[in-house]
């Protein structure tokens, strides 16, 4: 068995802060609609590097999961949201915030810009979430037309249309 290379701990910083109107709450697990219209505050000192982003419709968004317990090694194979109808899979397969290095991802539509507050719908992030980085988001490079999902995924994403009304 080869042994693992030595690796360097990394440092990041936030750049801003997601908001959200009327929302104090902190706790992980509370569900937010991610199709509310939510703040990403960007700290003053970074206000300068949004020049342009306003022409984008959808950014990326990479967020740190402050409040997420982190793995410190690999845990068995569970069921996506815990729901026992789906198999169970690896926590590389999931969108699971307990991860070895907890960064979210998001791609939420850009509704406008005020100053140094983006306003966007679609990101998943709760109150108080801090920001580690802004793309815009570029369809030629992110879109992937021949990409697959399993069939658990699919299965689960019927179950959130139906679970939300669509």
């Amino acid at each position: 068995m080869a042994k693992e290379p030595h690796t360097k701990w990394f440092r990041v910083q936030p750049i801003a802060f997601v908001r959200r109107p009327g929302a104090d709450a902190t706790e992980p697990g509370e569900f937010y609609d991610p199709n509310q219209e939510t703040i990403i505050e960007v700290l003053p000192r970074w206000t300068e590097g949004l020049a342009g982003i306003e022409e984008f419709s959808h950014l990326v968004v990479l967020f740190w999961l402050d409040r997420a317990a982190r793995l410190r090694r690999v845990q068995p194979k569970f069921a996506a949201e815990l729901r026992e109808e789906l198999p169970p899979v690896g926590f590389f397969s999931t969108r699971t915030p307990r991860r070895p290095n907890p960064i979210g991802i998001s791609c939420p539509r850009l509704l406008r810009r005020e100053g140094n507050n983006l306003i966007v719908t679609g990101i998943d992030a709760w109150p108080g979430t801090p920001v580690i980085d802004i793309k815009g988001y570029f369809p030629r490079d992110e879109l992937r037309l021949d990409a697959t999902v399993p069939a658990w995924l699919q299965a689960l994403w019927q179950r959130h249309d139906e679970e939300r009304g669509n």
